[in-house]
């Protein structure tokens, strides 16, 4: 006799990771919310919209890529939801459409319910610090395609902005001052190469390296910062002279600042203005990483960044600060021939 459980998916352990994922569920919450989950859907009541003039719904969809196998390897999943969340309603806000509700995918070898319940609860713990509800997801077990541990997320968000309050390349002009908002690591990009050193410089995850307070592992999975209240905030009070943000994700600082950028103007960045964060250089020294290809993998020290009239940008660095994030005047955008572009110039600032 054969049984779904010998093929190896257990329903039991999945009915129990969904007990044990509710309560943190239920925290990341939005009155617009109808039903609790367990359903087929989650259910959003749309009904606010008509208070947009022309409302233009937004959708982004990311994971997190191999730093999920960071994750594994340091046995720690409770972080990894807060990446999730941060990749996908950070690239909403970009536009200015603010997260509404989202999603998530979970892919397992196998289910362990306390672990499940782990990575969602980080998830839930991130749409928190977005303000965006947490109405549904799926998880998926994978025996034969996934190795027992192994695992992979997914999720997809959707928010709403108003059309004439659409932020993008339209809005950019030459003058314009960019304000860069910190990361608070590596985030979610570029752990490809992260990886490859690791292996290659036989570097020991549980090691702290001379210079640093904590193990490399626990360096590597700190959360990607969540920018998205900040940035709403910013959208709320400085909206006619705010032009757009770029969120710094794979492709590093210059090629998605350029994304963001028109015909006829480049985005200069003057690297004197920040130091480059100590855990990059660590493993871009070890493993002799070249700097052009640092900058085009990594995010070298900025998470998000501002375009704004010049008018306000020392108010919007101190409305910044006032909100706890510490931001600065990184560079410009100026006139050029030729598509748009971004750039970085100078020396990093020594520590």
């Amino acid at each position: 006799m054969s049984t779904y459980k010998d093929s190896g998916v257990d329903i039991d352990a999945g009915d129990r990771a969904v007990e044990l994922m509710k309560a943190s569920i239920a925290k990341a919450q939005r009155p617009e919310v109808m039903g609790g989950i367990g359903g087929f859907a989650g259910l959003f009541d749309a009904s606010a919209l008509k208070n947009y003039k022309q409302p233009l719904l937004a959708t982004s969809t990311d994971g997190v890529g191999t730093k999920t196998e960071i994750a594994r390897a340091m046995g720690k999943y409770d972080t990894i939801g807060e990446d999730l969340v941060a990749m996908v309603v950070d690239d909403l806000v970009v536009c200015g459409a603010e997260p509404l509700f989202m999603t998530d995918y979970i892919a397992v070898g196998k289910v362990i319910p306390e672990r499940i319940a782990e990575i969602v609860g980080g998830i839930a713990r991130g749409c928190q610090k977005a303000n965006t509800a947490l109405i549904g997801g799926e998880t998926a077990e994978h025996p034969g395609l996934l190795k027992e541990d192994e695992f992979d997320i997914a999720g997809a968000a959707t928010g709403v902005v108003d059309a004439d309050n659409q932020l993008g390349s339209h809005r950019v002009k030459a003058g314009d001052v960019l304000i860069a908002m910190p990361a608070s690591g590596f985030h979610a990009n570029g752990y490809s190469l992260v990886r490859h050193i690791l292996a290659t410089q036989k570097l020991d995850l549980t090691r702290t390296y001379e210079g640093f307070d904590k193990s490399l592992g626990e360096i590597l999975l700190t959360p990607t910062e969540i920018y998205t209240l900040d940035c709403l905030a910013l959208i709320k009070s400085q909206k006619e002279k705010l032009r757009t943000f770029s969120h710094i994700t794979g492709g590093g600082l210059a090629d998605n600042t350029a994304r963001v950028i028109p015909d006829g103007l480049n985005a200069k960045y003057d690297r004197s203005t920040w130091e480059l964060p100590a855990a990059m250089e660590f493993m871009a020294k070890t493993a002799g990483t070249p700097q052009d290809d640092m900058e085009r993998t990594w995010n070298c020290g900025i998470g998000m960044v501002a375009v704004v009239d010049p008018s306000i940008a020392d108010l919007t660095v101190t409305s910044l600060a006032a909100r706890g994030m510490k931001a600065w005047v990184a560079g410009s955008v100026q006139a050029q021939s030729g598509p748009g572009a971004s750039s970085l110039e100078g020396n990093y600032k020594k520590r």
